[in-house]
């Protein structure tokens, strides 16, 4: 059975439009950088006497940047905290492209002074991270914390008790 020559071209020619219409989407507009930026594991951790918190997470960018500021809805500032035990601030925190920087107890950490409201285990605090890209454009990052003792990874490395009867 012959087929006609334009109905064989036909799904061709809109294959082939489809593709190049993908390849177009997926494709950054000069001028325009695409960067991902990931935020794993945040939580807060609130001191013992329950006027301060600080917070902690993971977080990676694709292209690089830096955490210039951090908004929140608990405290009326959040001043990002230099790597050690004492509490000294500084003006950024730097993400290098590709790589996993740790918000964690002793190393850069989020610092929220003055709580308005008490925070109990399991509340969300809501915080905004405004990372400043290579080329200079801002962007903010809404992040869910969850009040914590310790981070989940490390419950997760805390043996299970388990009570026996």
């Amino acid at each position: 059975m012959e087929v006609p020559l334009l109905l064989m071209r036909r799904p061709l020619r809109f294959a082939c439009s489809a593709v190049l219409a993908a390849v177009l989407v997926a494709a950054p507009l000069p001028g325009f950088a695409v960067a991902v930026i990931t935020v794993t594991d945040p939580w807060v951790r609130v001191a013992p006497n329950g006027k301060s918190a600080e917070a902690f997470m993971d977080i990676m960018s694709s292209e690089g940047g830096t955490i210039v500021r951090v908004d929140s809805d608990i405290s009326t500032e959040v001043p990002l905290q230099r790597p050690g035990k004492q509490r000294a601030a500084v003006d950024k925190i730097p993400l290098p492209a590709g790589t996993h920087v740790k918000l964690a107890p002793d190393a850069y950490r989020l610092l929220l002074p003055k709580l308005s409201r008490t925070l109990k285990l399991g509340d969300r605090v809501a915080l905004s991270l405004v990372i400043e890209g290579p080329d200079g454009t801002r962007q903010a990052i809404a992040v869910n914390a969850e009040v914590r003792r310790r981070s989940a990874y490390d419950d997760h490395l805390l043996p299970h008790k388990h009570s026996h009867k």
